[in-house]
């Protein structure tokens, strides 16, 4: 089953592989902030970016997102 996309931000290095991957746009990284982002209503939960992740810091879990009743951002940023 195919659910919601993980990050382990503590691993990912911001190269922005898995946003030039991602067929939808969904996944926004901004290097020299040390931020990633994703629009969970365009993630069409395919996995691309869980596979060309160079530190595997992706995941996809196998449970569903919850449901969204207004438009907004995931966003992780780096300590």
């Amino acid at each position: 089953t195919r659910g919601v996309i993980r990050v382990d931000i503590a691993k990912c290095i911001f190269c922005g592989i898995c946003s030039k991957k991602c067929p939808t746009g969904a996944i926004a990284v901004t290097k020299d902030l040390k931020v990633w982002e994703i629009d969970r209503m365009r993630c069409i939960s395919c996995g691309y970016c869980t596979d060309v992740c160079p530190k595997k810091c992706l995941s996809q879990d196998t449970e569903y997102a919850p449901c969204a009743y207004s438009k907004h951002k995931d966003t992780f940023k780096s300590a």
